[in-house]
Formats: structure tokens, C-alpha cells, sequence
């Protein structure tokens, strides 16, 4: 009797979850940055990238995955197993009085890591974060939504969304922004290089981790800034590419088709989206091949860099039970940063020019006036990129070439913005066959339409963590994916919802076979069958209008339920109408509903009361366009912003005084500053500012994207009045 309750206790432990039988894997998410769905190897590209060609190989490819068109929304996706909006970043990094484009990440949701480490998980994050706004680590910022205050317990990489990747703005490890040079933890062999250091501190919490905790599995999510502009590459991988992009985009792309057909992931029956550039028309050659010549050097260290990750895993003996998944977050960037004037061949000086910034001075601008050692910055047709003082993207006939073969770009939702290469490799947990794998020459494939919201499910699942209703005293949204371990098994992926799209007012759901989308806020349905054409090339909304009305209707419902908004009801590029605003302390204006200040002069009128007078009085506008008015160290202050241009005025006043009327006025040649009846404090500055300001109006503390580009804290006194003049 005894014996055989022991063997029924036993059976139950090894199936119970497939937690006890098979070990927790560890779960590796590798995250890259804007590419296209065809710039690796394994999916066609002539870069070199055996590293993720061998985990395809040797474990699956998904060809039908999905992330949201954008860097930050697919990130907070990704953490959260929620939709964008639900989770705070329905847009980017501002604050637009919604909670769907808060710009932050939502409290209403948990992490992979906060979810993981309750598993009993080591948490570790690498790379780019891009989900909050507060980039600067001083006693004034609440670094809630940094990594260590969302569940991971070591953090190396960056707060902010794009910079130089010889000395990225807003480097950070733990809580403590630091610079390349001061890193008490590490200094690079060599040159210092982001992708390189993302990968050197991967490695090193992946060691140590094994060394503290060898029965533990850990949590790693590792998100490189390649090949996001500006485009940094090292000069040894830059040479390896020489050339092979003289003739230009045709040539390249006709080899990107021809394997992506061969290895099965573009269908014959399929047409493919036409070419974008006529290579004969280009002025400047030599430069705009060199531009595809660097992009492809930063995948390609990227590559390198991910098969030292690999190999470390096998060290340490980890690498059989390791789900490693490998995806991007949006489709080539067609944007054109850096490539909006012809400068010419703008060469780089053969010695420093300007001083260089002190050791433990930061950059927090992502196109900094300088590099850190001297060299001025250099952007424009014709500055040959890969340098740490360049600023340049490799603009829209190569994004086209990216995304081959299908439509459209980073922002949009068609599948060239949306769709991305998946590829996953787990020895002790991917089936070798299975009825719904295509077996192929160059490993398995599986194509079932899968999406960002399914990577929080899938760890839940294959960790045995619990997924809470409720955390940290607030309720939180329930997952919106399906666990994917069904398709490493080979099998149907059983979803009942369809997968929903919107960015921009660029939108789309996708429901088996069937892709309903548009382009903009205006534009009508598309309807595409992407079994019989996933390029997109024949819209079928007017064939089939039952099917295009039922998906239609199943969006509205989602966007009401995700708190999707069209796009720009949030925002306003004018403002109000009104000349006059009067307001006091705690008020705020939304975007549409604050003033209206672009080219305008304005001049504001505050008064305040309290003991030790500090902090914000008002702020309007982000870390792009704006005014802020403050008093900080005995002084107050106005400053305005349009771009990486400030002008600033300040003025000093008694710490004795308990009441202040400040007067402060922006006109189109002068800033000036008067503090009761005390002189005028004049600039002779170009105040006006350029455009409208994204975030909105706020009396007494400045909560969104900040002007200054560093936090001031809220205001310490009462704010009795502001009164604004639109002059």
C-alpha cells in the first residue's frame, strides 16, 4: 500500500506542470532595434549572422510574429503581456492625459521580472529600457519605473531611447547614471562600444548567476540598440562590408527574394512589394553605400556578440535547458535622421576641435553638440557615418531593402512596420517534429501568427510562475497572449482572440488568415488574405465587406477596451485659440487646450507664497519644445527650448522672502526676467519656439518630458497665480 502511494506521489510530482520532470528553463528574450524583417541571415540577408543562423538551424523560426510598429509600445508590450496602451505607452515617451499615452510604464501592470523573480528566478536586464521618461538619476527623480524598481535585480544599459553607441546618454547601472570611463565595474578591452558591452555584462551576470546559484534559473532580457541611428560602427567591422553595396539596392534586394523563397519563407504565389530608389538617380554613391556598410557592421557585431552569449551558456552548462528567443522591435526605419541637407564630404578633423567633457560630465541629448573627446558633430549627405561624432541614418530606399518583401516601415502597421523575425532555440524543450512544423533544409518552421503578448504567457508557463490579480496594492490588468509552448511542440497554437495593431492612427487586426489594416488616421480598411498574399499587394475590402465589417467592429471593441484613442485627439500642433490663460496651483492644460506658442512671444506673470521657495512654478511643454519657470539656489529662473537650443534668464532673490511676483516675457530677439520691483534681467537670445509643445500646461511641478532635460522638484510654496499673454 505504501509502495504504491509512493509511486502515485512520484507520477504526480513529474507531471504535475512539467515543473518537477523537465527543470524550469532558463529564458533568455533577445531584443534588436530597428530592422527589417529580412537583415538576418536565417531570413535572407547577405549580412553575416551564423551565430542566429545556427540557433535557427537548431531549434525553430516562427514566420508570422509581431511586434507594435515602434521602440517603446513593443518594449512595454513585451515586459507586460499587455497591450501598449494598456500598459501606459500607447504613443511615445510623453504624457497626454490619458492613461493609454501616459508615456510611463502603468502600475496596473506587472513585468516579466516581477513575475519571474516571485518563481524564484534571477532577473537580469541588459540593453535599452525606453518605457518611462524620468532618464536622470538625482535625489529629485522617482526612479520607479527604472529596472531595479520593476522586478529585475541587476540592470547595465540605457534609461532613454536612442544615442551614440561609443557614449550613449543615460548609461546606467543599478540606479547610478555613469559614463563608458566611470564604471567602477567595468572598462571595455579596447574600444568601448555599446553592443559590445551589452554583451560583456550579459555574460557577466549570466557567471556570476551560475556561480551563486547553480540550481536557480535565471531571467535575462537583453535589448541592443543596433542598428538604430545614429549608425556607430567599429572600423574593422566596417571594412568587412566594403563595397558589397556599390551596385546598389536592386541588386541586393533580387538576393534577398531569391532566398527568402528558398528557404521557404516567402511564398512563389506571392508578389512582391515594389523597389523603392533608382540607384542610377543617387548623386553621392560612394556615401549612401557606405551608409548600408555600417548598418550591416552593427548587426553583424551584434551577431558576434550573441554567439558569445551562446557560448558562455554551454560553459556554464546551461545552455540545453536555455530558451533563447531572438526578435525585433520594429521594421526598417525609413526615417531621415541626418539626411536632411547635402553638406558634402564633411570630414573629420585630424585633431579635437572643442574642449573635451569632463569625466564625469553626461550627455542627455541623443544628437549631443559633441563627442566626449572633442570632435564636433558632423550629420548631413555625404558625412561618412560610423564615427562617434556622426549623426546619420541609412534613410528609406535601404529601410525598403530591410524589409523586403514587404510594405511600409517602422511606425506603420502593415507587415514591413510589424512583422519580425522570430527565431527560438531550447535543445531540452523544442520538439524535433511535430504535426504543424514545416521541416526545411535550413531547420523547422512554424506559422502560426504570434505576437509580443504572448512572451509574458509563454515564461508563466514554462516557468510554473503565478501571474497576480493583484500587485503591490494595485489590481492588475490580466494577461492579453496565449502560451506559446504548444508551438515549440509543434502543435496548433490555440487563440481565440484575434491580435490587435494601432500606432499613430496606423492600425490593424489580425485574425487567422485575415489582416485588416490602414495607414493613418484618415485612410480607409485594407483587407489582405495572407495565406494567398502577405505582401499586402491585393486589397480585398471591397470583395469582402462581411469580413472586413466583422474585424472592423472586433477593433473599435478592443480600442474601447484598450483605451486606444485616434491618434492626435490627445494632441494638438496649434494649442488653444485663447491669448489669455489665468490658472494656480495643481492646474493643468492638456496639449489642445494649452497655449499656443509656436513662433509666438508670450510672457507670463506667477505669484507665490511660502517659506524656502523652491521648485517648479510652471512648465509647459517636453524635452523637445517648451518653457519652464522655476526657482532653484536662491534664483529664479525661465528658460525656454526649441530643439537642443536653450535660452535661459535668472534672476536672484532674498531666501527671506515669503511672496514673490515674477514677471517673465519671451520675445523674438530677447528673454528677460524681472522678480518684483527689481531690475529686468535681459538675454539677447532667440526664445520663440519652432514648434508647438507636446505636453501640456502644469502649475507647479513639470511631470512629462522634462524641458531642462533633468528633474526640478515640484514647487515647495503655493502657487496663488499664473497669468499667460499670447503677445
Amino acid at each position: 500500500m505504501r509502495l504504491t502511494l509512493a509511486i502515485s506521489v512520484l507520477f504526480g510530482l513529474l507531471t504535475f506542470s512539467g515543473t518537477i520532470a523537465a527543470p524550469r528553463p532558463n529564458i533568455i528574450y533577445i531584443l534588436s532595434d530597428d530592422m527589417g524583417y529580412s537583415d538576418i541571415g536565417c531570413y535572407g540577408s547577405e549580412i553575416e549572422t551564423p551565430h542566429l543562423d545556427s540557433i535557427a538551424k537548431n531549434g525553430l523560426r516562427l514566420t508570422q510574429f509581431y511586434n507594435t510598429g515602434r521602440c517603446c509600445p513593443t518594449r512595454a508590450s513585451l515586459l507586460t503581456g499587455v497591450y501598449p496602451h494598456q500598459a501606459g505607452i500607447g504613443h511615445m515617451m510623453s504624457d497626454y492625459g490619458s492613461d493609454g499615452y501616459r508615456g510611463d510604464l502603468s502600475n496596473r501592470t506587472v513585468t516579466l521580472a516581477e513575475v519571474l523573480k516571485g518563481a524564484g528566478y534571477g532577473t537580469y536586464m541588459i540593453g535599452k529600457w525606453h518605457v518611462t521618461p524620468k532618464t536622470e538619476a538625482t535625489e529629485l527623480v522617482d526612479q520607479y519605473n527604472w529596472p531595479l524598481q520593476r522586478g529585475f535585480d541587476r540592470f547595465y544599459g540605457t534609461i532613454h531611447g536612442a544615442g551614440s553607441l561609443f557614449d550613449p546618454n543615460s548609461l546606467t547601472r543599478g540606479n547610478r547614471l555613469i559614463t563608458p570611463d566611470n564604471d567602477p565595474e567595468y572598462q571595455a578591452e579596447g574600444t568601448w562600444y555599446y553592443t559590445d558591452a551589452i554583451v560583456d555584462n550579459t555574460i557577466r551576470y549570466i557567471e556570476e548567476h551560475d556561480a551563486a546559484k547553480p540550481d536557480d534559473p535565471f531571467f535575462a532580457y537583453v535589448a541592443f540598440t543596433a542598428a538604430h541611428w545614429p549608425m556607430h560602427a567599429l572600423p574593422e567591422d566596417i571594412e568587412k562590408y566594403e563595397g558589397r553595396y556599390d551596385e546598389g539596392y536592386r541588386p541586393i534586394r533580387e538576393a534577398r527574394i531569391k532566398r527568402l523563397r528558398e528557404l521557404q519563407l516567402l511564398s512563389d504565389d506571392w508578389e512582391v512589394v515594389p523597389q523603392i530608389g533608382n540607384w542610377d538617380e543617387v548623386e553621392d554613391k560612394e556615401w549612401e553605400s557606405a551608409c548600408m556598410e555600417v548598418y550591416a557592421a552593427m548587426v553583424d557585431r551584434m551577431d558576434q556578440g550573441i554567439g558569445r552569449i551562446l557560448e558562455t551558456l554551454e560553459t556554464t552548462g546551461r545552455l540545453d535547458n536555455t530558451l533563447i528567443c531572438y526578435f525585433q522591435d520594429n521594421g526598417g526605419c525609413a526615417e531621415k535622421f541626418g539626411r536632411n541637407q547635402r553638406v558634402g564630404p564633411l570630414e573629420r578633423p585630424s585633431e579635437p576641435t572643442l574642449p573635451p567633457m569632463g569625466r564625469d560630465e553626461l550627455q542627455f541629448d541623443m544628437i549631443p553638440t559633441q563627442s566626449r573627446d572633442g570632435y564636433p558633430l558632423r550629420r548631413g549627405v555625404g558625412v561618412m557615418p560610423g564615427p562617434a561624432e556622426t549623426q546619420i541614418g541609412y534613410g528609406l530606399n535601404w529601410a525598403n531593402v530591410s524589409n523586403t518583401p514587404f510594405r511600409e516601415y517602422k511606425h506603420w502597421v502593415h507587415e514591413g512596420g510589424a512583422a519580425t523575425p522570430f527565431i527560438v532555440q531550447w535543445p531540452a524543450g523544442i520538439s524535433k517534429t511535430g504535426p504543424d512544423f514545416r521541416e526545411t533544409p535550413e531547420g523547422l518552421l512554424h506559422d502560426a501568427p504570434t505576437h509580443l503578448i504572448d512572451l509574458m504567457a509563454t515564461a508563466v508557463d514554462l516557468a510554473g510562475a503565478e501571474y497576480p490579480t493583484q500587485y503591490a496594492d494595485q489590481e492588475i490588468l490580466p494577461m492579453e497572449g496565449v502560451s506559446l509552448k504548444a508551438v515549440f511542440e509543434g502543435n496548433e497554437l490555440d487563440r481565440s482572440a484575434p491580435i490587435f495593431f494601432e500606432h499613430e492612427g496606423n492600425r490593424a487586426v489580425r485574425d487567422g488568415r485575415w489582416k485588416l489594416v490602414a495607414k493613418g488616421v484618415n485612410s480607409p480598411w485594407e483587407l489582405y488574405d495572407m495565406v494567398a498574399d502577405r505582401t499586402e499587394m491585393n486589397n480585398l475590402a471591397e470583395l469582402e465587406t462581411e469580413i472586413a465589417g466583422r474585424l472592423a467592429d472586433a477593433y473599435e471593441t478592443w480600442a474601447d477596451r484598450a483605451g486606444v484613442l485616434p491618434f492626435k485627439s490627445w494632441q494638438s500642433d496649434t494649442g488653444s485659440s485663447r491669448t489669455q490663460f489665468r490658472l494656480s496651483g495643481g492646474d493643468s492644460l492638456a496639449g489642445h487646450k494649452a497655449p499656443s506658442l509656436k513662433g509666438k512671444a508670450f510672457q507670463i506673470e506667477a505669484t507665490v507664497v511660502g517659506t524656502e521657495l523652491s521648485g517648479v512654478i510652471a512648465a509647459q511643454g517636453g524635452s523637445s519644445h517648451g518653457w519652464v519657470l522655476w526657482i532653484e539656489d536662491g534664483a529664479v529662473n525661465f528658460m525656454t527650448r526649441t530643439g537642443n537650443r536653450t535660452h535661459q534668464a535668472s534672476a536672484e532673490v532674498s531666501s527671506d522672502m515669503e511672496k514673490l511676483t515674477i514677471h517673465a516675457r519671451a520675445q523674438k530677439h530677447r528673454l528677460s526676467l524681472r522678480v518684483g520691483n527689481d531690475d529686468e534681467v535681459e538675454k539677447i537670445a532667440e526664445p520663440l519656439l519652432e514648434s508647438h509643445p507636446e505636453d501640456g500646461l502644469e502649475i507647479g511641478r513639470d511631470g512629462g518630458g522634462l524641458v531642462a532635460r533633468r528633474e526640478i522638484s515640484p514647487f515647495s510654496g503655493s502657487v496663488e497665480k499664473v497669468k499667460i499673454q499670447i503677445d
